[in-house]
């Protein structure tokens, strides 16, 4: 081990050489197999090549059962940020991954675990991940390694986002972001026995045997308590012995609701016999952790048993660790050396539980396992919880609260009542919903926990009054509450049993003056979407885990689609400014009708209808017909109008046009059924119009220059006979009559102004420059339509030493 120096000498030379040797061959063993460590692999997951798109999400669970050692991650990333860069990007469009136990992360709803996440790039600092989240930016590379000394053996849950905030959830009428791809290879190791744990299963782990030892009657003179039964769990050994800076470790399971562990030491001695030393100056330090094992420096409890025992209120059920620690055997006492080489003891765990129904101090309060109740025509997991025979109200969702309550209070001050509800297995995805309405002025308290009962001082998340909540975690949302009304969700609640307790305060009054409804039920979607999306389900990557989301509309966003994005009159303008700026395509249309040009005519004024009905769909203010029938459409008729003023540049046969027209149609179609909202189409329409154009130009040079009726000498006569610095020029001459520079200049702005509004719309910015991009793209149209020259044939001329001229006709004078 790295504790123990290693000589320098031939044979450890030898030994260095022969282990290098293997490494190069591909035959090197690992840590693990090298200390002999007894390990095996639990599970192991290699995960595809996934793309997440800008704005989605992927979720992997990861299951650790108790005997686990550790877990390893192998992740990469097209992401391709540093810790500077990462820090200037907007986190609604960062990729992120995130860290949670026991269920699954949220991100959209934490500000201080993006600043953490951008201030510690480093993934080995990850220690306890309870009822918080830890997030960073995704790195290209990653490994990383946990043991069972630093998170529990429960599931870890870790999810990949591009891009988190309220904006994420919103409906956006166009996405520009990027998307990026990652694969991952998730292992977990652990140990063949259960008397061995640690990362490298070398710590020996000494199970405590339990045994119920009978009843405890509490204190005799306050009426209604309880008896309340007792397990006492010993170490199988009579004494354990062991030295200074030595440390012991046991492990014992609580199996129902505890309602207190105490742990202490019997019979405390020194060995050897005849040592000098006071054993009341020894520290037998003693540290317990639930679920995963505990050192000096990481723990949940931690006393000094030699001074007295540890008591721990309200345990988890589940897997409990303990730790002894003996320090200073051998220190200086009354001048003279102490030579206490070790401390020896019986270590001893009482559980106290209550009687069934039974819970709190000395057993005193009510206790019910409410039923769940499985929702009709619902999604998986949905349901409901009502006491298994108590008062329930006809439309089976609520249920009266005052036949339930306690009635014993401590000191006249204050009474419990528990409810335990349990959450299965795969619904970490869902949202536990917690009401409770009364006719009068409510005095409850609500605290709730997962795994043990709560109390004033122990908690996961709680509810006093409307000041005074755990409205600073992220998972805890308070909703529409007042002296009359309690409404809160706990966001993805962690799967196993949850235990809520009522505070009843004053109980000492007669409470039957009101009467108090409760309500608790598990749910898919906060609020249902508070009616601005659709709640909608998935898997995450594994498959273990339904989770559920929500899709808000163009306006709304956040986690619940309760944040107000866009206000009403800002959507108004939206949807005028993307509708209206459709009007500019009359223009390129009144030109094509006016020169007789009724396919383009058609196209242009069909196109401008269409995008018209599809943005006033798009923006949620009516729909004629199927979105998708519209997107199509409008894109479709979009970039069948670019190509049509390309083609109705040239002056050749309306043959030609009409194939040309009808492989521009098809082709267009393609691309707009398929992916029609991607940048490159816009590359690839205009390459299509510049290739018709060109084949427009050639079909018409090759029709004016191809005499059927020459024979093979007179056209070599004439090419003999041709100047080709004249011919040049003519040419140059004839394609400057050809066209209005004027209008061509013009046409040329217009679409460039169209090609900067393109690459300046984003998801907030996008209803502005669509709008200018409409009026430009639709001028552009008009300018270069209007820059062609109307040209015709002369028959009544034959062009001299065979120079190809055109003779003009002014567009206006043709037209009247």
């Amino acid at each position: 081990m790295a504790e123990n120096s290693i000589l320098c000498s031939v044979s450890s030379l030898t030994l260095s050489i022969f282990i290098l040797f293997c490494c190069l061959f591909g035959h090197c063993n690992s840590v693990e197999q090298l200390g002999g460590y007894d390990t095996f692999t639990i599970s192991s997951f290699k995960y595809p090549e996934t793309q997440i798109r800008p704005f989605d999400m992927h979720y992997i669970r990861v299951d650790l059962p108790p005997w686990f050692s550790s877990m390893s991650i192998a992740l990469k990333s097209s992401v391709n940020l540093d810790i500077k860069s990462a820090k200037k990007v907007p986190k609604s469009v960062l990729p992120m991954i995130c860290f949670r136990d026991g269920s699954l992360p949220l991100p959209d709803v934490s500000s201080t675990s993006l600043e953490v996440a951008l201030s510690n790039r480093s993934f080995d600092g990850i220690q306890v991940l309870q009822n918080m989240e830890q997030c960073y930016p995704v790195p290209r590379n990653m490994t990383m390694k946990l043991t069972n000394e630093q998170i529990s053996a429960r599931v870890l849950y870790f999810g990949l986002f591009n891009g988190v905030g309220p904006t994420r959830t919103q409906s956006k009428m166009i996405v520009r972001n990027r998307a990026y791809s990652f694969t991952a290879n998730i292992s977990v190791e652990g140990c063949t026995t259960s008397t061995m744990q640690g990362q490298y299963c070398n710590q020996t782990i000494e199970l405590l045997s339990c045994a119920r030892s009978g009843n405890s009657s509490g204190n005799g003179s306050v009426s209604g308590f309880f008896n309340q039964s007792m397990v006492l769990c010993r170490n199988n050994f009579e004494t354990s012995c062991h030295g200074d800076g030595e440390m012991k470790i046991y492990s014992l399971e609580i199996l129902r609701i505890t309602e207190s562990l105490t742990i202490s030491v019997q019979n405390l001695r020194l060995r050897p016999l005849d040592s000098i030393g006071n054993s009341s100056r020894i520290y037998l330090m003693c540290f317990a952790r639930y679920g995963a094992m505990p050192l000096a420096t990481l723990h949940d409890y931690s006393g000094d048993l030699n001074q007295s025992p540890l008591v721990i209120r309200f345990p988890k059920v589940g897997q409990w660790y303990i730790s002894i620690l003996a320090l200073h055997l051998a220190k200086e006492i009354g001048g003279a050396l102490s030579n206490v080489s070790k401390v020896c003891y019986s270590l001893e765990v009482q559980e106290l539980e209550c009687p069934l129904g039974k819970a709190g101090p000395n057993c005193s309060s009510e206790r019910y396992m409410l039923q769940t109740v499985l929702r009709k025509y619902s999604t998986p997991f949905e349901s409901y919880y009502l006491p298994d025979g108590g008062d329930v109200i006809s439309d089976a969702l609520n249920f009266h609260l005052e036949p339930l309550l306690s009635n014993y209070s401590v000191g006249g001050l204050d009474s419990w009542t528990y409810f335990l509800l349990d959450v299965p297995r795969g619904a970490a995805g869902g949202n536990l919903h917690v009401r409770l309405m009364s006719d009068r002025k409510m005095n409850y308290e609500i605290y709730a926990r997962n795994g043990g009962l709560p109390s004033l001082i122990n908690w996961d998340y709680y509810y006093v009054n409307k000041t005074s909540s755990s409205g600073d975690s992220v998972f805890f949302v308070l909703y529409n509450s007042s002296d009359e009304k309690v409404d809160f969700y706990i966001l993805y609640v962690k799967e196993g049993i949850w235990n809520i307790a009522l505070r009843h305060l004053n109980s000492t009054g007669d409470i039957s003056d009101g009467q108090t409804t409760m309500s608790i039920s598990l749910e898919r979607c906060p609020k249902r979407c508070s009616y601005h999306g659709a709640c909608k389900s998935a898997l995450d990557t594994s498959g273990l885990t339904l989770y559920s989301f929500c899709a808000c509309d163009r306006n709304h966003g956040g986690f619940d689609c309760s944040i107000e994005i866009v206000s009403h009159q800002g959507h108004i303008w939206q949807s005028i400014a993307l509708i209206a700026s459709n009007a500019a395509a009359v223009f390129p249309a009144f030109w094509a009708l006016r020169q007789k040009a009724f396919a383009e005519w058609v196209v242009y004024t069909v196109s401008g209808i269409s995008s018209g009905l599809y943005h006033a769909c798009d923006v949620g203010t009516w729909c004629v017909l199927s979105f998708g029938v519209l997107q199509f459409m409008d894109f479709w008729l979009s970039f069948m109008a670019v190509v049509s003023t390309f083609i109705y540049l040239t002056t050749i046969d309306e043959v030609f046009k009409r194939a040309i027209h009808t492989a521009v149609a098809i082709l267009t179609a393609l691309m707009a059924i398929t992916k029609a909202t991607r940048s490159s189409n816009i590359i690839l329409v205009m390459g299509i119009g510049a290739f018709g154009l060109l084949l427009g130009w050639l079909i018409e040079f090759s029709t004016n220059y191809r005499s059927l009726s020459c024979s093979m000498g007179l056209c070599l006569n004439r090419l003999e006979r041709w100047p080709s610095r004249e011919w040049l020029q003519n040419l140059v001459n004839t394609v400057m009559k050809r066209f209005r520079w004027g209008f061509v200049l013009a046409g040329f702005i217009a679409l460039a102004m169209a090609a900067i509004s393109w690459n300046l719309e984003s998801s907030q910015s996008y209803w502005i420059w669509h709008s200018v991009w409409h009026v430009a793209i639709y001028s552009s149209s008009f300018f270069f339509l209007c820059s062609k020259v109307i040209t015709i044939n002369s028959g009544n001329r034959t062009p001299t030493d065979a120079n190809y001229q055109l003779t003009q006709q002014d567009s206006l004078s043709q037209g009247a």
